[in-house]
């Protein structure tokens, strides 16, 4: 149970409002693993706006290349050494950026340019979860239709991976750079019991190939930093002695390539 659920911490993570104040979010990526406590982040309202340039089909390679437990030997996540097994080992999968969906919306090109882009968290999430999982590790990924911020992966077992999105910030550095953070209260429903975290993404896209002066559609490559933190629940017995600190870091190198 352990290992699943210290591996569904790093699974969700990956599944790709407010504005935070110029330069906080990019110096995290910079600080690790030197993290003390969450970001000043706004409250999560509606869906995380991605870049125009971010839109489309993307063949993804995502590798985790360093973890740290800030607060062992006192405190170490379930799953924490398991996943080392993830180290330089690039996984597989496939994502998509698309404009938001809007009910009353016609499909004219004009309404279309003016449209969000925003990720296909089904589409995205599904294969994500395979591509560690393997297909028959995963049943299916569901997002409320009213709430992008809520989504359940239920996986083999009869277990569930609940995420509800409760904050977020993004910075734009300049016309080609993207910095996005989430913080997720995260449920896991096991055959028998429930453990609870918090969870903390912060992720630096950058063109890298492709587009204009001012970064577009035509973007052929991006690669990204990314680090999760996990944070304990009210509920776990070690929350006061944790003090806020994160007790679990995950530092990743993703590389998108226009599918």
């Amino acid at each position: 149970m352990k290992g699943i659920w210290g591996f569904c911490l790093v699974l969700l993570v990956l599944l790709w409002g407010g504005v935070a104040r110029a330069g906080v979010l990019g110096d995290r990526i910079s600080s690790f693993p030197n993290w003390g406590s969450k970001p000043p982040i706004a409250v999560a309202k509606g869906d995380l706006v991605y870049p125009d340039w971010m839109a489309g089909n993307w063949n993804v390679a995502s590798t985790l290349v360093d973890l740290a437990a800030p607060l062992a030997p006192n405190i170490v996540t379930p799953g924490f050494e398991s996943n080392r097994q993830y180290l330089q080992q690039p996984i597989l999968f496939k994502v998509r950026f698309q404009p938001e969906k809007q009910n009353g919306l016609s499909s004219n090109s004009t309404l279309k340019n003016a449209q969000k882009i925003v990720a296909d968290r089904t589409f995205n999430g599904l294969n994500i979860a395979k591509a560690y999982l393997g297909d028959r590790g995963v049943l299916s990924v569901k997002v409320d239709p009213t709430n992008p911020n809520r989504q359940i992966t239920v996986l083999k077992g009869e277990r569930q991976l609940i995420s509800i999105v409760t904050s977020r910030g993004t910075e734009t550095p300049n016309p080609r750079e993207f910095v996005s953070t989430e913080i997720s209260q995260q449920i896991f429903r096991g055959e028998s019991d429930i453990y609870l975290n918090e969870v903390e993404t912060t992720t630096a896209y950058r063109v890298v190939a492709g587009g204009g002066k001012k970064g577009d559609s035509a973007s052929k490559r991006i690669e990204a930093d990314q680090v999760t933190a996990i944070y304990l629940s009210p509920q776990d017995p070690d929350y006061f002695a944790a003090g806020g600190h994160p007790v679990a870091l995950y530092r990743y190198r993703l590389e998108l390539v226009r599918a």
